[in-house]
């Protein structure tokens, strides 16, 4: 068994990512995004949830009573073929039992509704260490802006042709947390605990002013997501 490059320590941050094997897509359509964003609110708990009875029996998922949680997470953001999430380890451990919940119970889903077998996910999952501070918060803008790629593939090489428009877009994009974080959407936000972070911005405008300039800054800084 091949350890971890990166090990988890409690108190610390991290940045969390998969894709699809050979970059198949891993949500197919809107149901397949709203499963994830649901187990990524159940499978963070430290008691055992039977997540299909929570699911089909609880018209809101979001209103189950998890107890205490294993992790806490800062920001998300789903791609049709990858994902990524910065998270806390709050003890040691946690980390890895949450996610190996979260991905069996979707992949459990995905096979079975789409009557496949086999790896979904692109082996383990990624890890890298937000130990610097900005880093950390380089990380917040890294993740939301993720979706601007998908109305303008080569933004990070080329440039952005309209700033308003790419900022918007990831602003209204549903299946991420920069609408949380904006202020614009409290669906998703029981998902998040950014009380466990450090407090980057000072307001919602603030935030939505830093992902802004992010988009006039340089392409290379953004990597490849």
């Amino acid at each position: 068994m091949s350890l971890r490059r990166v090990i988890f320590v409690s108190g610390e941050h991290y940045h969390l990512y998969n894709r699809g094997n050979s970059k198949q897509k891993i949500f197919l359509d809107e149901a397949d995004y709203d499963r994830f964003l649901k187990l990524l609110f159940l499978c963070n708990s430290k008691f055992n949830i039977n997540f299909r009875d929570v699911i089909d029996a609880t018209k809101d998922v979001l209103t189950f009573e998890r107890e205490e949680t294993l992790v806490d997470i800062g920001a998300f953001c789903l791609m049709p073929n990858h994902f990524h999430l910065l998270i806390r380890e709050k003890d040691d451990g946690n980390i890895s039992l949450f996610m190996k919940k979260l991905l069996t119970a979707y992949v459990m889903y995905f096979n079975k509704k789409y009557e496949r077998t086999g790896s979904l996910f692109e082996g383990k999952f990624k890890s890298e260490h937000a130990g610097e501070d900005n880093y950390l918060k380089y990380l917040f803008s890294y993740v939301h802006l993720n979706p601007v790629k998908l109305i303008e593939p080569k933004w990070r090489t080329e440039g952005v042709r309209d700033k308003l428009k790419a900022q918007k877009y990831a602003l209204n994009y549903r299946y991420s947390s920069y609408a949380c974080l904006g202020g614009e959407d409290q669906k998703w936000s029981k998902i998040i605990n950014t009380k466990s972070f450090p407090k980057y911005f000072l307001n919602t405008a603030h935030y939505k002013q830093e992902i802004f300039d992010w988009l006039d800054s340089p392409r290379k800084d953004l990597g490849e997501g």
